[in-house]
């Protein structure tokens, strides 16, 4: 990831007239800082190198403004990198640095591979000193931008897919409401075609071919193209596979609709155990606690491999456990040994992240597991457990108290 030297950081202070530059007086705003990241994440001029957000600069000449730099203001500039409201997650390198004499905070933010980059359902973009909301001819640019870069391969394209394979009821009525702030929607003049595109649903407009993730989204017939994308669930009447199986689904569809069908399916299986005896008001206690359970079901779908497999997520449901299985192990940064370590993350799908993101299924990036964990604990369930190799990851729930 490329940085500045103090004395670049310094030089970028006298130049008033840079368009990959802004200075903020304080984090007094902080709308207005993540608006600045996410235009600078868009790079519509095409300068291919970093910007830089100062916090603690006068913009007038650069000069320290004399805002002090806390720990907790890094904390909360650490924030924008993953609290999900800029989509794809920026690349960010947050700083504190002296500067002309003086404390600053340095936000420096790389070009996206993945344009356009959204911050509250909306594109930003900054060219000379305008910093200002992304026309369709601005946006057509973004996404033209991304075809020619090295893209991942939630978003490569199916050419064997086409557009009416595609559902626009689920897009129009479920997807678009809440990617886009609703203004955005009302002033939008984009063609069904292009909105596609913006959302990385198919290629380009032009060419009408779905992606991968257009398919596993919006998808009619998902798995006549990705045979792999579906859940197998089997309730297993003892502990051992090979013991009976009293209930058998293979779970389907668009992702919202098959995220759906399996907590139904989750919850169907979930006994509850009533207590009157401990107290005057009468307890429920559930062997598994749900949300920790679509948690590591969201993980499942989010961190598996779509590429090179037909192999399906897997959740075998034992009479005193119940086990994720996920096709593809550790990605990028994430490895054997660091795994469900605390602040390590990477993206194999980051393109299905930000859908993830959007239908809410993501409250903040990196906390999946440590949630699901902070559940079984309050329930009184046995610690998760992980079984990691290169081919695949299972998570492990032992049955809890009810």
């Amino acid at each position: 990831m490329k940085t500045y030297s103090v004395k670049e950081l310094e030089s970028f202070l006298h130049d008033l007239e840079s368009d990959y530059i802004e200075r903020k007086e304080s984090f007094s705003d902080p709308d207005k800082v993540r608006q600045a990241v996410c235009a600078f994440a868009n790079d519509l001029p095409d300068h291919r190198k970093p910007g830089v957000v100062f916090i603690g600069a006068d913009d007038r000449d650069g000069k320290p403004s004399g805002h002090k730099i806390t720990d907790e203001l890094l904390r909360n500039l650490a924030a924008i990198r993953d609290d999900g409201k800029i989509l794809p997650l920026p690349v960010l390198c947050i700083e504190k640095q002296y500067l002309n004499n003086g404390e600053m905070a340095v936000i420096t933010v790389q070009p996206s591979d993945l344009p356009p980059v959204k911050y509250d359902g909306r594109i930003w973009i900054r060219t000379g000193p305008r910093r200002g909301l992304a026309n369709e001819q601005e946006e057509r640019i973004l996404s033209e931008k991304r075809r020619s870069k090295n893209i991942p391969f939630d978003i490569n394209p199916v050419p064997t897919a086409h557009i009416k394979d595609l559902s626009r009821v689920i897009f129009e009525q479920e997807y678009l409401p809440n990617a886009f702030a609703s203004d955005v929607l009302e002033a939008n003049g984009r063609t069904y075609e292009e909105r596609l595109a913006s959302c990385k649903m198919i290629v380009a407009p032009d060419e009408k071919i779905p992606t991968i993730l257009g398919l596993l989204t919006l998808g009619n017939r998902t798995r006549d193209f990705i045979p792999g994308a579906y859940i197998q669930f089997l309730r297993i009447n003892g502990t051992e596979l090979g013991d009976t199986i009293i209930d058998a689904q293979e779970i389907d569809g668009p992702l919202n609709q098959m995220l759906r069908a399996t907590e139904e399916k989750l919850q169907s299986h979930n006994r509850i155990g009533i207590n009157i005896t401990r107290q005057a008001i009468e307890e429920r206690d559930v062997k598994y606690p749900l949300p920790a359970l679509m948690q590591l079901v969201y993980n499942t779908v989010l961190h598996r491999t779509y590429e090179k497999t037909n192999a399906p997520i897997r959740i075998y449901w034992f009479n005193d456990r119940i086990e994720f299985h996920s096709p593809g192990g550790p990605y990028g940064n994430v490895t054997v040994d660091n795994f469900a370590k605390p602040g390590v993350t990477d993206y194999r799908n980051p393109n299905l992240a930000e859908v993830m993101k959007v239908y809410g299924m993501v409250q903040k990036f990196g906390y999946g597991i440590v949630t699901a964990r902070r559940e079984l604990e309050k329930n009184g369930n046995p610690p998760l457990n992980f079984e990691v190799s290169s081919g695949g990851v299972a998570a492990i729930v032992q049955e809890g108290k009810a």
